[in-house]
């Protein structure tokens, strides 16, 4: 989610990958908006249908803990505005590689995952209290949200979560197109204004470089709750650039405006994993989702999910655990 990025914060979202050049593809035409309401009865196929999937038929159906066995559902937290990652369609319906990849992991797991839309940087606070059973949003693993420590203050600030990696995404910057004031680099952004999604390795990174600015230069951060509403900001000139992760930014690049409103500049930089988050204690939750993972990675339904998205460059060759730094 997150930008990606190496989150530094805890309830960051980074969305981040060695993504040398992911090219968005020309399917990737769909927009989205994100809302704060239970997505029921879309239908992305990621948990947005009642009828439960039948464990009987689903390979890996024993390895899930018994309620959620039982319940045939997980529970998913998400920040359902980050597209191509996760976002709705003109239809309500949401999609994108995360809910994709979920309906995958499901049929394994003879469960549905329903995807819950809340703020990125109170995902890992809903993990905690229950609210759901895991967090999937392009979310960066990082060693601060493992061990649950909050990167601006290095306090620890509840209980780490561990994670499942997916993904690799890197976090890019684009302004308006045709009016780039020579920015390519995060330095460049000194004494600029820049719009970023709260609690993401972006916001994270634009806070560490406003520190490093010449007196006289000072950097302008504004954050909002979405990448949508900093994209707006941008859009209606009331920012000089802004950053998210390199697929959200090179997605918006291509559909906003019909590829008219924004261009990335430079080159992404903090490439890092993303990962489905999992409370500490759910470890046999853990396994089975990695076990899952592997699972339609070894039967290439992972490959058509990111082949579909354009972004084959961020894939994996096998599920990790806590693999970020």
């Amino acid at each position: 989610m997150t930008a990606g990025k190496t989150r530094r914060t805890t309830a960051l979202r980074t969305r981040t990958t060695a993504v040398g050049a992911i090219a968005v593809a020309g399917a990737l035409l769909l927009t989205g908006c994100g809302d704060q309401t239970k997505d029921n009865g879309s239908g992305s196929g990621s948990g947005n249908d009642s009828e439960k999937t039948n464990t009987n038929s689903a390979p890996l159906a024993d390895k899930l803990p018994a309620d959620i066995r039982k319940a045939g559902v997980i529970k998913v937290g998400s920040d359902i505005a980050y597209a191509p990652v996760e976002f709705k369609d003109d239809s309500g319906k949401t999609v994108g590689i995360d809910p994709d990849l979920a309906d995958a992991m499901g049929k394994q797991l003879g469960v549905k995952f329903e995807f819950e839309n809340g703020t990125f940087d109170t995902l890992l606070g809903g993990l905690r209290s229950k609210r759901y059973d895991i967090a999937m949003s392009a979310m960066t693993d990082t060693k601060d949200r493992q061990e649950g420590v909050d990167s601006d203050t290095g306090k620890k600030v509840g209980e780490g979560v561990d994670f499942v990696d997916y993904f690799t995404a890197g976090v890019s910057i684009y302004t308006k197109k045709g009016d780039t004031q020579s920015i390519a680099t995060w330095a460049d952004l000194c004494g600029k204004k820049v719009v970023v999604q709260r609690g993401t390795v972006s916001h994270d990174l634009a806070k560490a470089e406003a520190k490093k600015c010449a007196k006289g230069k000072t950097m302008s951060i504004e954050a909002f709750d979405n990448d949508q509403q900093a994209q707006t900001r941008l859009r209606s000139g009331g920012a000089d650039a802004g950053s998210s992760d390199f697929p959200v930014a090179a997605y918006a690049v291509k559909t906003s405006g019909g590829g008219k409103d924004f261009e990335l500049v430079g080159e992404q930089v903090d490439a890092a994993p993303y990962g489905i988050a999992v409370a500490k204690s759910n470890t046999e939750l853990r396994d089975a989702v990695k076990a899952a993972l592997d699972a339609v990675i070894a039967n290439g339904e992972y490959d058509k999910v990111i082949q579909k998205w354009g972004v084959t460059d961020g894939a994996v060759k096998e599920a990790a655990i806590n693999g970020g730094k």
